[in-house]
């Protein structure tokens, strides 16, 4: 069998990058014609993580929501105006997303591409997606609200992209991507604003301490279904300090728009269960290496202290008044947005700034280099 190196992996323009997708390639090959071969290709032990693989709400949905039908979009200006060529992608912010951020650390590639998109090529998939869509969370009712894409589906989706996989480089090849990419989960904030402090319906039914634990018993059902699938290398983003999120200081914060402390302490205490039920999985599920990934410190530590790292603005966004402007309320006709995201820690009024997103990303990825490395 004859195989050629597809062009869109020589024509990167970052070599290291070309070369390690090149490596991993050959060892695709190699793994998919280890029937001809007899014998199992041994990765080599420096071998990097072959893809990105990304699940959960908006924070790294780079687009899928443009696919579906659903209020909850980011694919028109002003959203994207300092990424490449300015051009609006579905991504919350003005410019890269965490798992942009976090792949081109890994050495990976530039940007993930979502799912969705029909004009995704092979070499995109077998150096990761993300299967993200914006409005969703660990609660099913989350993504119901804005016709998001759910977790549950979002698996679905992950199943469609094995066989997708299988189709074009073999089973073998397959399951050496599966088993050796690392993963990414990054959902909560949503269930914790919107539908439970927002909405009756969740307050009637819940305490705020037995909602997170409901939301954690979703988590881990979903850490679980992702390991039994085949990952190994499982990340699991914390809720940020969600009461400072300057949509939720306008709606609870008062006059002054101060944080919504019974939402930051929400987040705490799903925090403190997620974290202890993780460690328990990365116990539990054999050969895995699950991680609880830390945002509320990183986050709450710009937001009271900006200038520490070169930010301004602290309480509002960039997009407009900053107060309230998300999604389809954040327009390139509001005459209030900024000139300088680069000076505001959030974009619009729930999601942060490329700049404040690289704080934050080297954050995490400093601190659990035995999951991205």
């Amino acid at each position: 069998m004859k195989h050629l190196l597809p062009k869109s992996i020589i024509s990167y323009t970052n070599p290291i990058n070309t070369i390690n997708t090149i490596v991993w390639y050959v060892i695709i090959i190699l793994t998919s014609n280890m029937h001809i071969y007899g014998r199992a290709i041994s990765l080599p032990s420096n071998a990097k993580a072959p893809a990105l693989l990304v699940f959960g709400d908006s924070i790294v949905d780079p687009g899928n929501n443009d696919y579906i039908d659903t209020i909850g979009r980011a694919n028109f200006p002003p959203y994207g105006r300092d990424f490449a060529g300015g051009v609006a992608t579905g991504r919350y912010s003005n410019g890269k997303i965490p798992s942009d951020l976090i792949a081109e650390q890994m050495g990976l590639k530039e940007l993930v591409p979502p799912y969705l998109d029909p004009s995704l090529q092979i070499n995109d998939l077998l150096t990761g997606v993300s299967f993200a869509s914006g409005a969703a969370g660990y609660d099913p009712e989350s993504a119901k609200l804005a016709n998001a894409i759910s977790l549950d589906k979002q698996l679905k989706l992950f199943k469609q992209y094995i066989n997708k996989l299988k189709a074009a480089v073999g089973d073998n090849a397959t399951s050496t991507i599966i088993s050796q990419s690392v993963y990414l989960v990054c959902a909560g904030s949503n269930d914790i604003t919107n539908t439970y402090f927002a909405l009756p319906f969740r307050k009637l039914q819940y305490t705020v301490s037995s909602y997170t634990s409901l939301m954690v018993d979703w988590a881990s059902t979903f850490v679980q279904d992702l390991y039994d699938l085949g990952a190994r290398k499982i990340g699991v983003i914390s809720a940020p300090p969600c009461g400072c999120l300057p949509s939720q200081r306008t709606l609870h914060g008062g006059l002054k728009r101060t944080c919504f402390e019974k939402e930051n302490k929400a987040s705490i205490l799903y925090n403190t269960k997620l974290s202890s039920k993780l460690n328990v999985l990365n116990q539990k599920l054999n050969g895995s290496t699950v991680a609880y990934l830390d945002i509320y410190d990183s986050s709450l530590n710009l937001i009271n202290n900006p200038s520490q790292s070169g930010f301004q603005v602290a309480n509002k966004g960039c997009c407009g008044t900053g107060n309230l402007e998300v999604s389809f309320l954040c327009t390139e006709f509001d005459i209030g947005t900024c000139k300088d995201a680069s000076k505001y820690i959030f974009w619009d009024s729930f999601h942060p700034t490329e700049a404040a997103y690289r704080i934050i990303v080297n954050d995490i990825v400093q601190k659990n280099q035995n999951l991205f490395f």
